[in-house]
Protein backbone atom coordinates (compact mmCIF):
# COMPACT_ATOMS: atom_id res chain seq x y z
CA UNK A 1 0.00 0.00 0.00
CA UNK A 2 1.45 3.35 -0.96
CA UNK A 3 0.57 7.01 -0.79
CA UNK A 4 2.31 9.70 -2.85
CA UNK A 5 5.92 9.49 -1.62
CA UNK A 6 5.23 7.39 1.49
CA UNK A 7 6.13 3.70 1.54
CA UNK A 8 3.55 2.03 3.74
CA UNK A 9 3.28 -1.70 4.39
CA UNK A 10 0.58 -3.62 6.26
CA UNK A 11 1.20 -6.90 8.08
CA UNK A 12 -1.53 -9.24 9.34
CA UNK A 13 -0.90 -12.02 11.86
CA UNK A 14 -3.82 -14.25 12.83
CA UNK A 15 -2.76 -16.03 15.99
CA UNK A 16 -4.61 -18.63 17.99
CA UNK A 17 -5.61 -16.04 20.60
CA UNK A 18 -5.21 -12.63 18.98
CA UNK A 19 -5.43 -11.20 15.48
CA UNK A 20 -2.92 -8.38 14.98
CA UNK A 21 -2.58 -5.78 12.23
CA UNK A 22 0.31 -3.35 11.92
CA UNK A 23 0.47 -0.40 9.52
CA UNK A 24 4.06 0.82 9.20
CA UNK A 25 6.02 3.31 7.15
CA UNK A 26 9.58 2.98 5.91
CA UNK A 27 11.78 5.18 8.07
CA UNK A 28 13.29 8.30 6.53
CA UNK A 29 16.53 7.50 8.36
CA UNK A 30 18.71 4.87 6.69
CA UNK A 31 19.16 1.80 8.88
CA UNK A 32 16.17 2.57 11.07
CA UNK A 33 13.36 -0.01 11.25
CA UNK A 34 9.87 0.79 9.90
CA UNK A 35 7.85 3.25 11.96
CA UNK A 36 4.53 1.91 13.26
CA UNK A 37 1.71 4.23 12.23
CA UNK A 38 -1.19 2.21 13.60
CA UNK A 39 -2.13 -1.11 15.14
CA UNK A 40 -5.35 -3.05 15.21
CA UNK A 41 -6.23 -6.15 17.17
CA UNK A 42 -9.10 -8.40 18.14
CA UNK A 43 -9.60 -11.66 19.97
CA UNK A 44 -9.14 -14.46 17.45
CA UNK A 45 -12.28 -16.47 16.83
CA UNK A 46 -12.51 -19.56 14.65
CA UNK A 47 -8.83 -20.50 15.09
CA UNK A 48 -7.11 -23.51 16.60
CA UNK A 49 -3.35 -24.15 16.71
CA UNK A 50 -2.91 -21.47 14.06
CA UNK A 51 -5.35 -22.86 11.49
CA UNK A 52 -8.92 -21.93 10.65
CA UNK A 53 -11.78 -23.97 12.09
CA UNK A 54 -14.56 -21.40 11.49
CA UNK A 55 -14.00 -19.16 8.44
CA UNK A 56 -16.89 -16.83 9.29
CA UNK A 57 -15.67 -16.17 12.83
CA UNK A 58 -12.06 -15.79 11.73
CA UNK A 59 -13.04 -13.31 9.01
CA UNK A 60 -15.01 -11.25 11.53
CA UNK A 61 -11.94 -11.08 13.78
CA UNK A 62 -9.75 -9.89 10.90
CA UNK A 63 -12.27 -7.24 9.89
CA UNK A 64 -12.47 -5.96 13.46
CA UNK A 65 -8.68 -5.64 13.76
CA UNK A 66 -8.42 -3.97 10.33
CA UNK A 67 -11.15 -1.47 11.19
CA UNK A 68 -9.30 -0.47 14.35
CA UNK A 69 -6.04 0.05 12.44
CA UNK A 70 -7.78 2.05 9.69
CA UNK A 71 -9.46 4.30 12.21
CA UNK A 72 -6.16 4.92 13.96
CA UNK A 73 -4.14 5.90 10.88
CA UNK A 74 -6.86 7.30 8.61
CA UNK A 75 -5.84 5.03 5.73
CA UNK A 76 -7.84 2.32 3.99
CA UNK A 77 -6.18 -1.09 4.11
CA UNK A 78 -6.49 -2.72 0.70
CA UNK A 79 -3.37 -4.90 0.44
CA UNK A 80 -1.23 -6.66 3.02
CA UNK A 81 1.39 -9.26 3.77
CA UNK A 82 0.04 -12.18 5.80
CA UNK A 83 1.85 -14.47 8.24
CA UNK A 84 1.26 -18.23 8.19
CA UNK A 85 1.86 -19.95 11.54
CA UNK A 86 -0.17 -23.15 11.48
CA UNK A 87 0.80 -26.26 13.43
CA UNK A 88 1.37 -27.89 10.03
CA UNK A 89 4.19 -25.46 9.20
CA UNK A 90 7.48 -27.30 8.67
CA UNK A 91 10.45 -27.63 6.34
CA UNK A 92 12.29 -30.33 4.43
CA UNK A 93 15.29 -30.46 2.14
CA UNK A 94 15.30 -31.84 -1.40
CA UNK A 95 17.74 -31.82 -4.32
CA UNK A 96 17.52 -31.37 -8.07
CA UNK A 97 20.18 -31.66 -10.75
CA UNK A 98 20.42 -30.94 -14.48
CA UNK A 99 22.97 -31.12 -17.27
CA UNK A 100 24.45 -27.76 -18.29
CA UNK A 101 22.70 -26.56 -21.45
CA UNK A 102 25.44 -24.51 -23.15
CA UNK A 103 27.97 -26.37 -25.31
CA UNK A 104 30.86 -24.62 -23.55
CA UNK A 105 29.55 -25.78 -20.16
CA UNK A 106 29.00 -22.28 -18.73
CA UNK A 107 26.36 -22.25 -16.01
CA UNK A 108 23.52 -19.79 -16.69
CA UNK A 109 20.56 -18.50 -14.68
CA UNK A 110 18.39 -20.87 -16.70
CA UNK A 111 20.43 -23.88 -15.52
CA UNK A 112 19.96 -22.79 -11.91
CA UNK A 113 16.22 -22.28 -12.50
CA UNK A 114 15.90 -25.70 -14.13
CA UNK A 115 17.65 -27.43 -11.21
CA UNK A 116 15.38 -25.64 -8.74
CA UNK A 117 12.27 -26.65 -10.63
CA UNK A 118 13.44 -30.27 -10.73
CA UNK A 119 13.92 -30.21 -6.95
CA UNK A 120 10.44 -28.74 -6.48
CA UNK A 121 8.82 -31.32 -8.74
CA UNK A 122 10.59 -34.24 -7.07
CA UNK A 123 9.65 -32.88 -3.64
CA UNK A 124 6.02 -32.28 -4.62
CA UNK A 125 5.79 -35.79 -6.06
CA UNK A 126 6.42 -37.32 -2.64
CA UNK A 127 4.62 -34.78 -0.45
CA UNK A 128 0.91 -34.62 -1.11
CA UNK A 129 -1.34 -31.82 0.10
CA UNK A 130 1.57 -29.52 0.97
CA UNK A 131 1.78 -25.87 -0.09
CA UNK A 132 5.27 -24.47 -0.64
CA UNK A 133 5.67 -21.05 0.98
CA UNK A 134 9.42 -20.66 0.47
CA UNK A 135 12.02 -22.46 -1.65
CA UNK A 136 15.47 -21.47 -0.42
CA UNK A 137 18.69 -22.70 -2.08
CA UNK A 138 21.17 -23.96 0.51
CA UNK A 139 24.04 -25.40 -1.53
CA UNK A 140 25.16 -25.87 -5.11
CA UNK A 141 27.40 -28.62 -6.45
CA UNK A 142 29.01 -28.56 -9.88
CA UNK A 143 30.27 -31.91 -11.17
CA UNK A 144 30.15 -33.24 -7.62
CA UNK A 145 32.10 -30.37 -6.02
CA UNK A 146 30.50 -27.89 -3.66
CA UNK A 147 30.28 -24.33 -4.98
CA UNK A 148 30.70 -21.41 -2.63
CA UNK A 149 28.13 -18.79 -3.65
CA UNK A 150 26.34 -18.43 -6.97
CA UNK A 151 27.49 -20.95 -9.64
CA UNK A 152 26.44 -18.76 -12.60
CA UNK A 153 29.44 -18.17 -14.87
CA UNK A 154 31.32 -21.28 -13.79
CA UNK A 155 31.87 -24.22 -16.19
CA UNK A 156 30.95 -27.84 -15.78
CA UNK A 157 28.73 -30.66 -16.99
CA UNK A 158 26.14 -31.11 -14.24
CA UNK A 159 24.65 -28.79 -11.62
CA UNK A 160 22.93 -29.89 -8.40
CA UNK A 161 21.06 -27.66 -5.95
CA UNK A 162 19.89 -28.48 -2.42
CA UNK A 163 16.79 -26.53 -1.39
CA UNK A 164 14.95 -26.16 1.89
CA UNK A 165 11.21 -26.10 1.25
CA UNK A 166 9.10 -24.39 3.91
CA UNK A 167 5.60 -25.80 3.57
CA UNK A 168 2.21 -25.96 5.21
CA UNK A 169 -0.87 -28.12 4.76
CA UNK A 170 -2.52 -26.89 1.58
CA UNK A 171 -6.02 -26.70 3.07
CA UNK A 172 -4.68 -24.63 5.99
CA UNK A 173 -3.13 -22.24 3.48
CA UNK A 174 -6.30 -22.04 1.38
CA UNK A 175 -8.50 -21.41 4.41
CA UNK A 176 -6.25 -18.58 5.61
CA UNK A 177 -6.22 -16.96 2.18
CA UNK A 178 -10.03 -17.17 2.00
CA UNK A 179 -10.39 -15.52 5.41
CA UNK A 180 -8.19 -12.57 4.42
CA UNK A 181 -9.79 -12.07 1.00
CA UNK A 182 -13.29 -12.37 2.48
CA UNK A 183 -12.27 -9.55 4.82
CA UNK A 184 -11.74 -7.38 1.73
CA UNK A 185 -7.93 -7.41 1.63
CA UNK A 186 -5.74 -8.42 -1.31
CA UNK A 187 -2.76 -10.55 -0.28
CA UNK A 188 0.67 -9.49 -1.54
CA UNK A 189 2.33 -12.64 -0.20
CA UNK A 190 1.97 -15.24 2.56
CA UNK A 191 5.13 -15.56 4.66
CA UNK A 192 5.92 -18.26 7.21
CA UNK A 193 5.49 -16.62 10.63
CA UNK A 194 8.96 -17.54 11.98
CA UNK A 195 10.60 -16.08 8.87
CA UNK A 196 8.51 -12.92 9.11
CA UNK A 197 9.44 -12.53 12.77
CA UNK A 198 13.13 -13.05 12.03
CA UNK A 199 13.16 -9.96 9.83
CA UNK A 200 12.48 -7.79 12.87
CA UNK A 201 14.37 -9.68 15.57
CA UNK A 202 17.55 -11.18 14.10
CA UNK A 203 20.65 -9.41 12.86
CA UNK A 204 22.51 -10.51 9.75
CA UNK A 205 25.44 -11.54 11.94
CA UNK A 206 23.25 -13.80 14.08
CA UNK A 207 21.82 -15.46 10.99
CA UNK A 208 25.26 -15.85 9.42
CA UNK A 209 26.98 -17.58 12.35
CA UNK A 210 23.95 -19.66 13.35
CA UNK A 211 21.03 -19.11 15.72
CA UNK A 212 17.55 -20.31 16.59
CA UNK A 213 14.46 -18.11 16.83
CA UNK A 214 12.13 -19.69 19.38
CA UNK A 215 8.57 -18.37 19.59
CA UNK A 216 6.53 -19.71 22.51
CA UNK A 217 2.96 -18.88 21.55
CA UNK A 218 -0.32 -19.65 23.25
CA UNK A 219 -1.04 -22.93 21.44
CA UNK A 220 2.09 -23.57 19.38
CA UNK A 221 5.85 -23.29 19.67
CA UNK A 222 7.86 -22.54 16.55
CA UNK A 223 11.58 -22.81 15.93
CA UNK A 224 13.42 -21.33 12.95
CA UNK A 225 17.10 -22.22 12.70
CA UNK A 226 19.39 -19.96 10.66
CA UNK A 227 22.86 -20.60 9.31
CA UNK A 228 24.85 -18.77 6.63
CA UNK A 229 22.10 -16.13 6.53
CA UNK A 230 19.27 -18.50 5.50
CA UNK A 231 16.68 -20.53 7.41
CA UNK A 232 17.89 -24.13 7.27
CA UNK A 233 14.93 -25.44 9.26
CA UNK A 234 11.45 -24.32 10.33
CA UNK A 235 9.37 -26.44 12.69
CA UNK A 236 6.17 -26.00 14.69
CA UNK A 237 5.12 -28.00 17.76
CA UNK A 238 1.62 -28.55 19.13
CA UNK A 239 2.31 -27.18 22.58
CA UNK A 240 2.29 -23.68 24.01
CA UNK A 241 2.06 -21.39 27.01
CA UNK A 242 -1.65 -22.16 27.42
CA UNK A 243 -0.59 -25.66 28.47
CA UNK A 244 1.33 -24.11 31.35
CA UNK A 245 -1.76 -22.10 32.33
CA UNK A 246 -3.90 -25.25 32.24
CA UNK A 247 -1.39 -27.16 34.37
CA UNK A 248 -1.37 -24.40 36.99
CA UNK A 249 -5.18 -24.28 37.04
CA UNK A 250 -5.35 -28.03 37.63
CA UNK A 251 -2.45 -28.16 40.07
CA UNK A 252 -3.69 -25.30 42.25
CA UNK A 253 -7.42 -25.83 41.55
CA UNK A 254 -7.97 -22.24 40.48
CA UNK A 255 -9.61 -20.54 37.49
CA UNK A 256 -7.82 -20.20 34.17
CA UNK A 257 -7.81 -16.42 34.58
CA UNK A 258 -6.10 -16.65 37.97
CA UNK A 259 -3.73 -19.34 36.66
CA UNK A 260 -2.63 -16.95 33.89
CA UNK A 261 -1.86 -14.29 36.50
CA UNK A 262 0.16 -16.83 38.49
CA UNK A 263 2.06 -17.89 35.36
CA UNK A 264 3.25 -14.41 34.46
CA UNK A 265 3.95 -13.48 38.09
CA UNK A 266 1.29 -10.85 38.75
CA UNK A 267 -0.88 -12.81 41.19
CA UNK A 268 -1.10 -11.72 44.83
CA UNK A 269 2.35 -12.36 46.40
CA UNK A 270 2.47 -15.32 48.77
CA UNK A 271 -1.03 -16.52 47.91
CA UNK A 272 0.20 -19.76 46.34
CA UNK A 273 3.16 -21.99 47.29
CA UNK A 274 6.09 -20.73 45.21
CA UNK A 275 7.85 -24.10 45.05
CA UNK A 276 4.78 -25.89 43.71
CA UNK A 277 4.19 -23.20 41.06
CA UNK A 278 7.80 -23.47 39.93
CA UNK A 279 7.56 -27.26 39.74
CA UNK A 280 4.45 -27.06 37.57
CA UNK A 281 5.97 -24.51 35.20
CA UNK A 282 9.32 -26.31 35.00
CA UNK A 283 7.64 -29.62 34.17
CA UNK A 284 5.88 -28.18 31.13
CA UNK A 285 8.92 -26.17 30.05
CA UNK A 286 10.91 -29.40 30.18
CA UNK A 287 8.47 -30.91 27.71
CA UNK A 288 8.83 -27.93 25.39
CA UNK A 289 12.62 -27.80 25.47
CA UNK A 290 12.92 -31.56 25.06
CA UNK A 291 11.08 -31.18 21.75
CA UNK A 292 13.42 -28.34 20.76
CA UNK A 293 16.54 -30.27 21.72
CA UNK A 294 15.42 -33.39 19.83
CA UNK A 295 14.78 -31.33 16.72
CA UNK A 296 18.18 -29.65 16.95
CA UNK A 297 19.75 -33.11 17.16
CA UNK A 298 17.78 -34.22 14.11
CA UNK A 299 19.12 -31.35 12.01
CA UNK A 300 22.60 -31.70 13.58
CA UNK A 301 22.61 -28.27 15.22
CA UNK A 302 22.42 -29.17 18.93
CA UNK A 303 25.10 -27.21 20.75
CA UNK A 304 26.26 -25.72 17.45
CA UNK A 305 24.52 -22.35 17.24
CA UNK A 306 27.08 -19.69 18.25
CA UNK A 307 24.51 -16.88 18.33
CA UNK A 308 22.30 -19.04 20.52
CA UNK A 309 18.53 -19.05 21.02
CA UNK A 310 16.48 -15.86 20.75
CA UNK A 311 13.17 -16.23 22.61
CA UNK A 312 9.95 -14.42 21.65
CA UNK A 313 6.19 -14.86 21.98
CA UNK A 314 3.96 -14.66 25.01
CA UNK A 315 5.95 -17.42 26.70
CA UNK A 316 8.96 -15.12 26.68
CA UNK A 317 7.38 -13.27 29.60
CA UNK A 318 7.93 -16.25 31.89
CA UNK A 319 10.42 -15.53 34.64
CA UNK A 320 13.91 -16.93 34.00
CA UNK A 321 12.89 -18.51 30.68
CA UNK A 322 16.29 -17.56 29.22
CA UNK A 323 18.13 -19.33 32.03
CA UNK A 324 15.96 -22.41 31.59
CA UNK A 325 16.80 -22.40 27.88
CA UNK A 326 20.54 -22.08 28.52
CA UNK A 327 20.48 -25.07 30.85
CA UNK A 328 18.21 -27.25 28.72
CA UNK A 329 19.82 -26.57 25.34
CA UNK A 330 23.37 -25.75 26.46
CA UNK A 331 23.32 -22.69 24.23
CA UNK A 332 23.42 -18.92 24.78
CA UNK A 333 19.83 -17.75 25.21
CA UNK A 334 18.14 -14.37 25.52
CA UNK A 335 14.62 -12.96 25.50
CA UNK A 336 13.95 -10.31 22.86
CA UNK A 337 13.33 -6.85 24.31
CA UNK A 338 10.68 -5.28 22.12
CA UNK A 339 11.69 -1.70 22.91
CA UNK A 340 15.05 -2.41 21.27
CA UNK A 341 13.43 -3.77 18.11
CA UNK A 342 10.25 -1.85 17.33
CA UNK A 343 10.19 1.73 16.08
CA UNK A 344 7.21 2.85 18.14
CA UNK A 345 6.22 4.56 21.36
CA UNK A 346 3.40 2.09 21.91
CA UNK A 347 3.62 -0.39 24.75
CA UNK A 348 3.63 -3.64 22.76
CA UNK A 349 4.91 -7.06 23.78
CA UNK A 350 6.81 -9.59 21.68
CA UNK A 351 3.62 -11.23 20.41
CA UNK A 352 3.51 -8.32 17.91
CA UNK A 353 6.85 -9.16 16.33
CA UNK A 354 5.44 -11.41 13.59
CA UNK A 355 3.13 -8.71 12.24
CA UNK A 356 5.90 -6.13 12.64
CA UNK A 357 8.37 -8.31 10.78
CA UNK A 358 6.08 -8.27 7.75
CA UNK A 359 6.42 -4.49 7.62
CA UNK A 360 10.11 -4.87 6.73
CA UNK A 361 9.01 -6.04 3.28
CA UNK A 362 8.59 -3.45 0.58
CA UNK A 363 5.44 -3.42 -1.53
CA UNK A 364 5.36 -6.46 -3.86
CA UNK A 365 8.58 -7.89 -2.40
CA UNK A 366 8.76 -11.59 -1.66
CA UNK A 367 11.12 -13.02 0.90
CA UNK A 368 13.88 -15.64 0.64
CA UNK A 369 13.82 -16.20 -3.09
CA UNK A 370 10.19 -17.21 -3.47
CA UNK A 371 9.60 -14.61 -6.18
CA UNK A 372 12.63 -15.78 -8.15
CA UNK A 373 11.65 -19.40 -7.69
CA UNK A 374 8.05 -18.91 -8.81
CA UNK A 375 9.16 -16.90 -11.83
CA UNK A 376 11.67 -19.58 -12.75
CA UNK A 377 9.03 -22.28 -12.52
CA UNK A 378 6.62 -20.31 -14.71
CA UNK A 379 9.27 -19.80 -17.40
CA UNK A 380 10.56 -23.36 -17.53
CA UNK A 381 7.66 -25.64 -16.65
CA UNK A 382 6.68 -26.20 -20.29
CA UNK A 383 9.94 -27.92 -21.11
CA UNK A 384 10.70 -29.45 -17.76
CA UNK A 385 8.88 -32.76 -18.11
CA UNK A 386 11.48 -34.01 -20.54
CA UNK A 387 14.23 -33.37 -17.99
CA UNK A 388 12.08 -34.67 -15.15
CA UNK A 389 11.74 -38.14 -16.68
CA UNK A 390 15.42 -38.70 -15.88
CA UNK A 391 14.69 -38.51 -12.16
CA UNK A 392 11.17 -39.84 -11.64
CA UNK A 393 10.29 -43.55 -11.81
Amino acid sequence: MATASRKIVVGIDIGSQMTRVIVAEESAKIGMPPKILAIGYSESAGMRHGYVISPRDATASVMEAIAMAEKSCGLEIKRAYVAMGSISLSSEIASGSVGIARPDGEVTDEDVSNAMVIAEQVFAGTKKNRKILHAIPLKYRLDGFEVMGNPVGMRGARLEVRIVFVTVQEHHFNDLVSVITDAGVDIIDVVAAPIAESMATLSKKQKMVGCGLLNIGSETVSLAVFDNDVPVSVETFSIGSNDITNDIALGLRISLEEAERVKIGIAEPGKYPKKKVEEIIDARLSDIFELIQNHLKTIKRDGLLPAGIIITGGGGMLSQIDEFSKTALKLPSAVTHVDQVMNTRRDLDSSWLVAYGLSFLEDDEQVYGSKIFKAAFKETKKGIMKILREFLP
